[in-house]
């Protein structure tokens, strides 16, 4: 199968341009055109790559890859004519992999994506997961269930979210407080204890004994599926 690829772009003349060449390369190419389209689109079909504008009519190129790291890992790269030092300071900060400078070499930008994709190798993104009976999307950042849309407050969504970014894998209180709150907040361990209650409350069928958000005694948290 071909590796999919998502180009956030809006002028007509370069998406033609990348999608030819993207095509002629063996990649299976999507099209967004707007901030708001790449996400709904990188949630429906999760990309293995991302070729992103800085430019957008309806977002920051920065916020976008901000958010498509809330939950994504496939290498971003930036193709913009800004060529200050702080435009790609800002974008490599907010996750991206490799920042171009227009115009580009067509060789050269083919070359790039074959690098990422080789240091990227097979990891897969999923945008929803099923927890009980609840489904957390991080696309969307949002939690379903059988109600309807749970209710969070913003900690406890970042709790619930670098958990299940490491599905399966411990995640020390120390990790989890610097990640959350940054290493200001690592004093917090008794309110970490207080947001997990209450996302087990919310979240769990039985929060005395909860199946998907566990604690590891003295270590710390797993979130198992």
């Amino acid at each position: 199968m071909s590796a999919r690829v998502l180009v956030i772009e809006d002028e007509p003349q370069i998406l033609r341009v990348l999608r030819v060449n993207l095509r002629r390369h063996g990649y299976e190419a999507d099209i967004a055109r707007s901030g708001r389209a790449a996400l709904a689109a990188a949630a429906q079909h999760p990309p293995a790559l991302v070729v992103l504008d800085l430019d957008l009519p309806d977002a920051r190129g920065v916020e976008v890859i901000r958010s498509l790291r809330r939950w994504s890992r496939a290498p971003i790269i930036v193709l913009s004519g800004r060529t200050r030092t702080r435009d790609t300071v800002e974008a490599l900060d907010a996750g991206a992999d490799d920042y171009v400078i227009r115009p580009f070499d067509m060789d050269e930008l083919m070359a790039r994506l074959r690098a990422l994709a080789r240091r990227a190798g097979d990891v897969s993104d999923i945008a929803t997961v099923r927890m009980g009976g609840h489904t957390v999307d991080l696309a969307q950042r949002i939690v379903t269930g059988p109600e309807g849309e749970v209710e969070l407050t913003p900690t406890e969504w970042e709790i619930l979210e670098v958990l299940v970014r490491n599905a399966g894998k411990l995640v020390s209180q120390a990790q989890l407080l610097t990640e959350v709150g940054g290493a200001a907040y690592l004093r917090g361990r008794d309110s970490l204890r207080v947001h997990m209650t209450h996302l087990r409350y919310k979240l769990e069928s039985d929060p005395a004994r909860p199946r998907h958000l566990r604690t590891e005694p003295g270590m710390g948290y797993r979130f198992s599926v």
